[in-house]
């Protein structure tokens, strides 16, 4: 287990029609565990607390009420915070607030630096990372003149410099386009595949279809955790916190209900559209 929440609940300052001080809650109860080496979506619409729960699991923010550990240290002391943040490197959603500096590699290195690695180390780490994330050729490039999915990779090798165990990308895929998004989700499943444990908080449900657990939280609480095809078989669940399943699935479960034999929760539209296909040859 490499981190494990209990009972967590976080709340931001808010102030009152009548000007006094109250609370907001960002989280409450929250209870998780998350295995080394798994890959796992956090979903839910705007405000549901997946932000608040990213930035409780690197130290960012110290739960008011429960416990956040990573690997066993926990976040609300002070002394494990360096440690934790070496731990689970974060990525958030707009690649242009990351950028620190004027090239490439001079922004993958900012991390390293500040921890202190020795220079020689921090060239092989930066482009280590670069390599990783497919990216090693734009090293002496500005990253302001780079797409939006090439910056969030630049931001996902940054995070990678700092060698961390978790990589953590807080709704990373928002403002990209499509093709965007798909070069994001294939660093992502890649490091994953690597040993890395990725945490993906987003609320494209078409982004979890290969997920090992998927955790759907609304309110600030989590509401239900399961596989993907769990997920999406609990269509009231969805229709309550306002998700919808990926385009495939909802179209192979209308297919399946009038009669066509095609896979159940099939989530690849070119498998789904040979299924149908076969069958109307069939008939």
């Amino acid at each position: 287990m490499i981190i494990k929440l209990d009972n967590v609940s976080y709340y931001y300052k808010a102030y009152n029609d009548d000007g006094t001080v109250g609370q907001a809650m960002g989280v409450e109860g929250v209870s998780l565990e998350i295995e080394q080496g798994s890959f796992v979506a956090l979903v839910g619409h705007n405000g549901c607390g997946k932000s608040t729960l990213a930035k409780l699991l690197n130290g960012l923010l110290i739960p008011q009420n429960g416990v956040v550990s990573v690997n066993g240290l926990d976040t609300a002391v002070k002394e494990n915070i360096f440690e934790i943040r070496k731990t689970v490197g974060m990525v958030f959603q707009n690649p242009d607030n990351q950028m620190v500096a004027s090239i490439v590699e001079e922004d993958v290195a900012f991390g390293p630096e500040n921890l202190g690695v020795p220079q020689a180390e921090i060239v092989e780490r930066v482009y280590g990372a670069l390599e990783q994330v497919g990216m090693a050729e734009y090293a002496k490039r500005s990253p302001h003149r780079l797409s939006g999915g090439q910056k969030q990779r630049i931001a996902i090798a940054g995070a990678l410099a700092i060698r961390p165990q978790v990589l953590v990308l807080d709704e990373s895929t928002a403002m990209l386009d499509p093709l965007g998004r798909r070069e994001v989700l294939q660093v992502a499943h890649k490091l994953n595949k690597a040993g890395m444990t990725v945490i993906l908080i987003t609320h494209f449900m078409e982004e979890v279809l290969d997920c090992d657990k998927v955790v759907v939280m609304n309110g600030g609480h989590v509401v239900k955790t399961g596989t993907p095809n769990e997920i999406f078989d609990d269509e009231r669940l969805l229709e309550e916190v306002g998700l919808k399943p990926p385009r495939a699935v909802a179209l192979a479960k209308k297919l399946a209900g009038a009669g066509f034999a095609v896979t159940a929760n099939c989530s690849d539209a070119h498998k789904l559209g040979g299924e149908v296909c076969q069958q109307l040859t069939k008939k």
